[in-house]
């Protein structure tokens, strides 16, 4: 029940309240699953070392670490058929706009680790992607530099991004044809689903740990339980 719970919107302090336990108890099983579910992500991934993938999208999604002054970036791949989370890797990152000056004085200096985090999850992903793999991102102008380091003889495609709608939590775009739609459809999903990403929410991540912890119980569930195989592999 905590792991359908975890990844159904509802926090750890609340899932011990409706099944009567202590919420020590609740974390502890928290932290539990989430390392059974970085086991069990593997062993889903296995199929694709020998049949590699062909088609990836990724792009970033960005939350916070107990204040907007702190903001994180969630880096993430994507296989569009199957809708299947490959992969994602969490940073820091300064903050922008009008809380840039008052989250410096506040809190100092916030290295950007977005890029190191974007190679981190390309060097994940290296195992079970092709090569030659068609790759396919927003126009961010960083992406293709790294992406090239790590698959020198993939193709990468640059979509314009759209402006967010209403529904899908902002993340799914305002445009006939999204040809990301994958990738932004998952992170609505991330949004709707885990309840420290909702957009108006005072469930805040505590620290970075915590949020890879939520994202990995996500995961899991999300690739076994909220997509399916059977609607395209996606495989070469």
């Amino acid at each position: 029940m905590l792991y359908k719970m975890f990844a159904s919107g509802v926090s750890q302090r609340r899932a011990a309240k409706i099944l009567g336990i202590d919420k020590k108890t609740a974390v502890r099983c928290f932290r539990f699953l989430a390392e059974q579910a970085r086991v069990a992500h593997q062993k889903t991934l296995e199929p694709f070392m020998e049949q590699q993938l062909t088609k990836v999208q990724f792009d970033d999604l960005e939350t916070s670490e107990h204040t907007k002054c702190k903001p994180l970036s969630v880096a993430l791949a994507v296989e569009p058929k199957t809708r299947k989370i490959l992969s994602f890797q969490v940073s820091k990152m300064p903050a922008k706009g009008l809380l840039s000056k008052i989250a410096l004085e506040k809190y100092g200096y916030r290295p950007d680790e977005r890029m190191h985090g974007l190679k981190r999850l390309f060097q994940d992903i290296s195992l079970f992607v092709a090569p030659d793999a068609e790759f396919t991102s927003d126009e961010n102008p960083h992406y293709p530099r790294i992406l090239r380091k790590h698959f020198p003889k993939s193709t990468h495609i640059q979509v314009k991004g759209g402006r967010g709608a209403i529904t899908g939590q902002g993340e799914l775009k305002k445009l006939r044809f999204d040809p990301i739609f994958a990738l932004n459809h998952t992170c609505a999903m991330l949004r709707a689903n885990m309840n420290r990403l909702f957009r108006r929410t005072w469930c805040t991540t505590k620290n970075v740990f915590g949020l890879i912890d939520h994202l990995s119980i996500y995961t899991h569930y999300h690739n076994t339980r909220l997509t399916n195989f059977s609607d395209g592999s996606g495989v070469s």
